[in-house]
């Protein structure tokens, strides 16, 4: 991959949003960019485990909406069922855990940081709704670019050519 959101940023200030900055990537990829795939938790990450596990993610990042719940919503499993069906990404509003397990697993991790504690009882999530996070609406289908530098999310996919 060899765009840089900084760049994106700069060419196309006006097709952008960015999310926050608290993201730190925990995972083993430094970037990714990929179409939006979006699911709303309530701190069980059951229908997320479905879609990791289940569906082929190729040119695909996941973005999950847990409200910043201080539960752990992704962990060395679903990273292993993330990389198996090729997902680009995942950026988590909210927590993951094994760190030190994940971070060789080809897929980008982005969050806010990390939380041992799992939340057990199961509870239903939602694929493919509107997310609103750090005042971005992000929808399914949008195209998202994370790096070092931020999470930027367009509509579709940019052109950007190398400054």
């Amino acid at each position: 991959m060899t765009f840089y959101t900084a760049d994106i940023c700069d060419e196309h200030s006006d097709k952008v949003a960015v999310l926050g900055a608290a993201y730190k990537n925990y995972g083993g990829v430094d970037k990714c960019e990929g179409d939006v795939i979006t699911v709303r938790l309530d701190k069980n990450n059951s229908t997320l485990i479905e879609l990791l596990r289940d569906c082929d993610g190729a040119g695909k990042v996941v973005v999950v909406d847990v409200d910043k719940a201080f539960y752990a919503v992704v962990g060395e499993n679903l990273m292993n069922f993330a990389a198996q069906n090729r997902y680009a990404g995942i950026v988590v509003n909210g927590y993951v855990r094994d760190t030190a397990q994940i971070r060789d697993i080809p897929v980008a991790l982005f969050a806010l940081g990390t939380c041992p504690r799992k939340y057990i009882p199961v509870t239903e999530g939602v694929l493919n709704c509107p997310l609103q996070i750090d005042g971005v609406e992000l929808k399914p289908g949008d195209y998202l670019y994370a790096d070092c530098d931020g999470i930027v999310v367009a509509r579709t996919a940019l052109q950007v050519t190398a400054l």
